[in-house]
């Protein structure tokens, strides 16, 4: 599969591959070293030859717990079947592992399959609240709607500078299809996210970081974080949008386990935003405004 773009990023990205050039601050007066790594991000056609189990992995990623309700292989084998749409981004070229991936799936054209049936069961059971009351009514009532379910995921520490580029290719495979005839006329995109909130710890009070002066909160509504920052951006071009529990039952303490350097733990959730297709190219614009990353 041929490259199609390269970025360089010069930000320490501590759980990427190392990189082969490290430069030491010669200009500072104390003995700490300053490690810069540059990274080539490079964007490829999902190449079923190499890219299965790292589709899996980030597949697991992306729908956290809820991941052993459904057949990975079959939703990887779906998403490699069509590999002249989406991408996935790498540092080692073509033959390494995906960092991150983008595509799209017809959840009308693929509906006889196992994989998307529990996908579309999965998303109808979790849009019964008001805020995704058009989508519940797109998958339950007999319409001519056709829903591009996208899905993408990424290393946390990936630069978000990745996602607009992701996201205008996206587009321009989407237009190359449709001149080919190709069933990609969607009337909606759906992004399948993922979000949080923060709970109180269960850790006893000597094991928890010192803690921090909080605002007061409003009433018992817990704020809503993104785990994917373009999320709060495509909330603008939103037919609606909203957060839903995980189905699978954790062990107590498991916030505990995902929390990062805070006395809060970090409860994940599924998060869902429906876009209409004549918003989608000024979603994707916002996203770029916002985060960069155009060329």
């Amino acid at each position: 599969m041929a490259k199609r773009k390269t970025q360089k990023d010069p930000e320490d990205l501590p759980d990427a591959p190392e990189g082969k050039n490290k430069r030491k601050n010669d200009d500072s007066d104390s003995d700490e070293d300053m490690d810069i790594l540059n990274v080539d991000f490079e964007w490829f056609d999902p190449n079923p030859a190499v890219d299965f189990h790292g589709l899996k992995n980030l597949l697991r990623q992306l729908l956290d717990v809820d991941n052993q309700l459904f057949n990975l292989s079959e939703l990887a084998d779906l998403i490699l079947s069509q590999p002249l749409l989406g991408s996935t981004v790498k540092c080692d070229g073509t033959e390494s592992d995906p960092y991150s991936f983008l595509t799209v799936l017809n959840l009308e054209t693929h509906k006889d399959k196992k994989i998307i049936a529990d996908l579309t069961a999965y998303l109808t059971r979790h849009s019964t609240t008001p805020s995704l009351a058009p989508l519940q009514t797109l998958l339950t009532a007999p319409s001519t709607a056709q829903i591009g379910l996208i899905l993408t995921e990424r290393f946390i520490n990936m630069p978000h500078e990745i996602v607009a580029p992701s996201y205008k290719m996206l587009q321009e495979e989407i237009q190359w299809a449709l001149d080919e005839k190709e069933p990609y006329a969607f009337t909606h995109y759906l992004v399948l996210s993922k979000a949080y909130t923060e709970v109180e710890s269960n850790l006893p009070a000597a094991e928890q970081p010192p803690a921090k002066k909080k605002k007061a909160a409003k009433g018992d509504d817990k704020e809503t974080f993104y785990f994917h920052p373009e999320d709060e951006v495509l909330h603008r071009h939103a037919l609606g949008y909203g957060s839903f529990d995980y189905e699978t039952p954790v062990d107590e303490g498991a916030s505990d386990s995902k929390r990062a350097f805070q006395e809060m733990g970090v409860k994940p959730m599924g998060h869902l935003i429906l876009i209409e297709a004549d918003k989608f190219a000024g979603a994707v614009s916002a996203v770029e405004s916002f985060l960069g990353g155009g060329q």
